[in-house]
């Protein structure tokens, strides 16, 4: 049995107020958190369910830059996109908040002040890279080079979107400021910094010890790498000029860091909640018998298990996350989701483009949720479970049961006559569905607690169709009336159970059965639709799709496509260099000999390669797209006088040529005649 609490704070990631919503949001945070918050609900659970927009985030002002408007624009505009488009969608956020708001920069600063006023920070002057053409500090964000774990040359100063690697602008190779191109210079810069270090032995106590058990394994095998690894100091303001301003006299021009700003953006919603309801907020956050939930993406993780606990810890009167089910991420169609790309399935297109149908995404979105494992989204398999599951399972059964119930007693509920050994080991094992999807939704299971929901929908087609009613109603009414009264309850059953999961139909099917707003408690009933009540007027639950509906989303995306192949085949070359300069480069071709995959990484091969100089090894990111031994003997072209530098510990003497088309795929370039190794590329 689950440990029982008075009351349940549920928390959604952000999202960066810079874009619209898409599929992999949803699939990752929204619709899991908004499935677990109905179900608590509907027990009578004590629930706040907290959403909101991160405002303050690099990428913002990033966007801003690029359209030549200021942050607020940008928030103002996507903020209240992104709260219609959830609204629409159905997802029951108790609040909807931002990080703009007075009361979250209030919040913000009084958080910081505590900790500061009881010394839980570290204050050091340290050297940041500074842009000297745009007179700035460069946040993170604002600088990119190569990652030297893995080599991928566009990484961020705070992660690698290539190996997934957490990094620090300091660790890049040739970095280069975002804003004007130019090498940036190292400043000196004072701020304050969380010294994670000194929370370590209570965290590998807290997490290590205390939710090995209960934790799903990807958070809990990201979380104990991260501490095995030993924790540093991490900073808490930043140099920019958009965000919650420090509040101390001597920071000028300085903010708090998102990561440290956003989370507490939870708290300050539940004060807006407060204010709006005139509900007390504290016990939400302060009370030991509250279970606080965060739901979050893969790439949170960290943010959500170590550093917000450390804060909160630090803090000393917040409660601690009881569990944190994160996600893995969600691709389309066999590709990564990129916003950048416009490689995406957006929210509020899709209610634009099949309308009335949010059901059918969540339900997709659900029975495919990336939970252990990155997952893919196509529009045929969207096709094929609308048509085959929910149509042709689901709703086929409630409809057939309601139109024989109109058809032979006039949409009068029929009343049991004499129930036989198929009606009753039928309702027998109706009653074990909500035991059945309690328990898995109790262990954050949804895509578990979905399937046994469509399995009762499965119980219910296989009982009226083995039962025949409209061949049995020419010789023997009575036994029709058992039949059909037996699949009214097993449709009320559905009516209930399907809400957190479907909730736009269990509305709808709850008005034809004629059903008041039903509780969990209700559910596994076998008399919930009494005998004589008279049913409403029966509806489909559930269209068809066609062809030419998933075709023209499958088109959007390949004209996405064709436009960035021509986006990248009309780029303007790089700056020009001098001829004097190309020739320092020594280009040769060269023979892989030997293929290896790094351990512990998803994208780097070592390579031992013949280059006619002499043997030597180079680390690769190409482990995506080539299986090392199918590699051996394969021509390359490769820079032999590139200055080595270690990749993951190992020493890389030089780099291979490869192309890259629109969707990021690595190829060789290679001599299309055979050449002896060693041989000049000029």
């Amino acid at each position: 049995m689950p440990e029982k609490f008075k009351r349940y704070t549920l928390t959604s990631a952000l999202p960066y107020a810079n874009g619209p919503i898409h599929i992999g949001h949803l699939a990752g945070v929204y619709v899991p958190a908004d499935i677990y918050a109905r179900y608590l609900r509907m027990k009578g659970e004590d629930v706040l369910f907290i959403g909101g927009s991160d405002e303050h985030g690099v990428p913002i002002t990033i966007k801003a830059r690029a359209e030549g408007v200021s942050p607020q624009v940008i928030v103002d505009r996507y903020h209240e996109q992104i709260k219609k488009s959830f609204e629409d969608f159905g997802i029951s956020f108790d609040v909807y908040a931002r990080t703009s708001a007075p009361v979250h920069h209030k919040t913000a600063s009084d958080f910081f002040l505590k900790l500061y006023g009881e010394n839980k920070f570290i204050e050091k002057t340290n050297q940041q890279y500074y842009d000297e053409k745009e007179h700035q500090f460069l946040a993170d964000r604002y600088i990119t080079g190569t990652c030297p774990h893995c080599g991928y040359e566009k990484a961020y100063g705070d992660q690698c979107e290539n190996c997934g690697t957490s990094l620090s602008p300091l660790e890049l190779i040739n970095p280069k400021s975002a804003l004007s191109g130019n090498v940036p210079v190292l400043k000196e810069t004072k701020h304050w910094y969380l010294p994670l270090d000194q929370y370590e032995e209570w965290l590998e106590e807290w997490i290590i010890k205390g939710h090995k058990n209960d934790w799903k394994a990807n958070v809990y095998g990201q979380v104990k790498s991260w501490i095995d690894h030993g924790l540093k100091p991490r900073a808490v303001t930043r140099d920019l000029n958009w965000g919650v301003q420090v509040p101390l006299k001597d920071a000028e021009g300085k903010v708090l860091y998102v990561w440290f700003d956003a989370p507490i953006g939870y708290i300050s919603a539940a004060k807006e909640w407060s204010e709006k309801t005139g509900k007390d907020w504290k016990p939400y956050w302060k009370d030991e018998e509250t279970k606080l939930i965060h739901f979050i993406g893969k790439d949170n993780i960290v943010f959500h298990c170590i550093i917000f606990p450390a804060m909160l810890k630090a803090e000393g009167s917040f409660v601690l996350p009881d569990n944190v089910p994160a996600n893995e991420f969600l691709n389309l169609e066999n590709d990564k989701i990129s916003t950048s790309r416009n490689w995406a399935v957006w929210l509020h297109e899709y209610l634009n483009d099949f309308p009335g149908k949010q059901d059918v995404l969540r339900y997709v979105l659900t029975a495919n949720a990336p939970e252990t494992k990155d997952n893919d989204f196509t529009w045929k398999d969207f096709q094929a479970r609308n048509n085959n599951e929910l149509l042709a399972i689901f709703g086929n059964f409630v409809n057939r049961t309601l139109v024989l119930t109109q058809k032979y007693f006039d949409g009068v509920v029929p009343a049991v006559t004499e129930l036989d050994k198929e009606a009753k080991t039928t309702l027998e094992e109706v009653k074990l569905f909500p035991g059945k999807i309690a328990q898995s939704l109790d262990r954050y299971r949804f895509r578990e607690a979905l399937s046994e929901l469509m399995n009762l929908a499965r119980l219910g087609n296989k009982y009226l169709t083995d039962m025949e009613p409209w061949r049995v109603i020419k010789t023997d009414e009575d036994k029709v009336k058992t039949i059909l009264n037996v699949s009214l309850q097993i449709a009320a059953n559905l009516a209930v159970l399907s809400e957190p999961f479907l909730p736009f139909t269990a509305t709808k099917l709850q008005k034809m059965l004629g059903m008041e707003q039903p509780t969990w408690t209700d559910a596994g009933n076998t008399e919930l639709i009494k005998p004589g009540s008279i049913l409403n007027k029966p509806e489909l639950l559930f269209d068809r799709i066609e062809d030419k509906e998933v075709e023209a989303q499958v088109q959007r995306l390949l004209d996405t496509k064709k436009e960035n192949e021509l986006a990248i085949s009309s780029k303007l070359a790089k700056e020009e260099i001098t001829f004097d300069e190309f020739m320092k480069t020594d280009i040769r071709t060269g023979t892989i000999l030997e293929a290896k995959k790094v351990p512990k990484t998803k994208k780097l091969l070592k390579l031992k390669i013949d280059t006619g100089i002499d043997q030597r090894t180079v680390v690769s990111g190409i482990a995506e797209y080539y299986e090392p031994e199918k590699i051996i003997g394969q021509k390359v072209c490769i820079l032999v006088n590139l200055a080595p530098r270690k990749l993951r510990g190992i020493e890389s003497q030089g780099m291979i040529l490869m192309a890259e088309d629109a969707d990021g795929k690595l190829c060789f370039v290679s001599p299309t005649e055979d050449v002896s190794d060693g041989s000049e590329v000029k």
